[in-house]
């Protein structure tokens, strides 16, 4: 079992290593660039080239059935979903294979809106409630595949 996490943006990874460590999965923070973390063995730094979707590309190939990726990046989600990893978004959804493709549209209208020039809201600000919802959804996902 190991959590794989799509470091470059994550809000939370202050969080992944507090459960991590309480239920003792390695954890993989893939990132392009250095990032500074905790002195800790369940810890493992991966610096990916600056290539494009590097990490992304990294995050996807290491995903199996065993993983939990964290991950607010749709595209990458979807790829993971595919490889039978547990995906959450760092807001405490999960990303599923029921929502995935709907979700995948979304980003597409979105990105043809903003091509066009219309100025449209970016995501909601990140919560305590978020954080408190990815603190629980890790835990359970984390659980549940102790038990399997």
């Amino acid at each position: 079992m190991r959590i794989l996490v799509d470091a470059d943006a994550c809000p939370v990874k202050e969080e992944i290593y507090k459960v991590a460590f309480r239920h003792k999965v390695p954890v993989a923070i893939v990132a392009n660039s250095y990032m500074r973390l905790p002195q800790h063995p369940l810890i493992e730094r991966v610096v990916v080239s600056d290539g494009f979707d590097a990490a992304d590309d990294y995050v996807a190939e290491a995903a199996n059935s065993a993983s939990v990726v964290i991950t607010a990046d749709i595209l990458l989600a979807d790829r993971c979903l595919k490889a039978d990893a547990v995906v959450i978004n760092p807001n405490g959804k999960p990303f599923t294979e029921d929502m995935i493709g709907s979700a995948i549209a979304t980003r597409a209208i979105m990105a043809d809106l903003r091509a066009g020039g219309d100025q449209i809201g970016g995501a909601a600000p990140f919560s305590k409630a978020d954080r408190s919802r990815f603190l629980s959804a890790l835990d359970a996902a984390l659980v549940k595949l102790k038990r399997s």
